[in-house]
């Protein structure tokens, strides 16, 4: 395998059922251990000195997604508009978690943190159950280095915002998270109905993986979809809030 192939993820790279083996196991447990780590360690210094730590992972990320962007500009030899928008953008829904963290990161309001971990850490749960990129080749080429990094981080960086005081779950507060989740659902059907740059983001339109999973007619599953995301996004605020008035109690 010469240099260029492992780059441009061109060498023959036989499908293999890597889900829930070793390096995906090796990759939670890793992932598990920096969390815990970094808290431990960083959970009571200053301001700065987390933020440091958030920038790290962060720099990575964009090293990667750059990076990648690079690669497949090089590498392509469609130069059509609706092409360079699909390398240029971020189009899954991981793809927007990864750069939602560095947002966050940038931006550095609380809201913006509430808003990627929120939705970073429902991205990489549902890919870190069952990875469909990144452990199921016989080589880890650079694409499956680029899936499997980039996923752990955001995972890493959306616990860390919580664990690490950046986050502030509060309802009198969330209508800042809803004008980011309006502003992204604007993306979403852009790229999907205008740009026409990915089919399915989220997994919410008919006859998608996780629908095929669960076996369950369109109408209920899109039912029970958007139950679930109201459940998801509240837990956020209850845990929080509900610590909140328990402080206030104890006083």
């Amino acid at each position: 395998m010469r240099f260029i192939e492992w780059l441009y993820s061109s060498y023959p790279n036989p499908h293999v059922d890597g889900q829930w083996g070793a390096l995906h196991i090796i990759t939670l447990i890793l992932c598990l251990a920096i969390v815990v780590t970094s808290t431990l360690l960083l959970r009571n210094k200053s301001s700065k000195a987390r933020r440091i730590f958030i920038w790290v992972l962060a720099a990575v990320i964009i090293i990667f997604e750059v990076a990648r962007r690079v690669i497949n500009l090089c590498k392509t030899t469609d130069y059509s508009t609706n092409n360079i928008l699909r390398i240029l953008l971020p189009r899954p829904g991981c793809a927007i978690s990864c750069w939602l963290v560095v947002i966050a990161t940038i931006v550095n309001k609380k809201f913006m943190y509430n808003f990627a971990s929120i939705i970073g850490i429902i991205c990489a749960v549902i890919f870190f159950a069952y990875p469909g990129v990144g452990f199921n080749n016989e080589y880890i080429l650079f694409e499956n280095l680029y899936s499997i990094v980039t996923h752990s981080l955001f995972l890493v960086l959306c616990i860390c915002f919580i664990t690490l005081r950046f986050t502030d779950f509060r309802y009198k507060n969330c209508w800042k998270e809803g004008v980011c989740l309006l502003v992204m659902a604007v993306y979403v059907v852009l790229e999907m109905f205008v740009l026409k740059i990915e089919s399915d983001p989220f997994y919410f339109m008919p006859g998608n993986d996780v629908q095929e999973i669960v076996g369950l007619g369109y109408g209920i599953f899109v039912t029970l979809y958007v139950a679930f995301l109201l459940l998801y996004f509240n837990a956020f605020y209850l845990i929080n809030d509900r610590k909140l008035v328990f402080k206030k109690k104890s006083k």
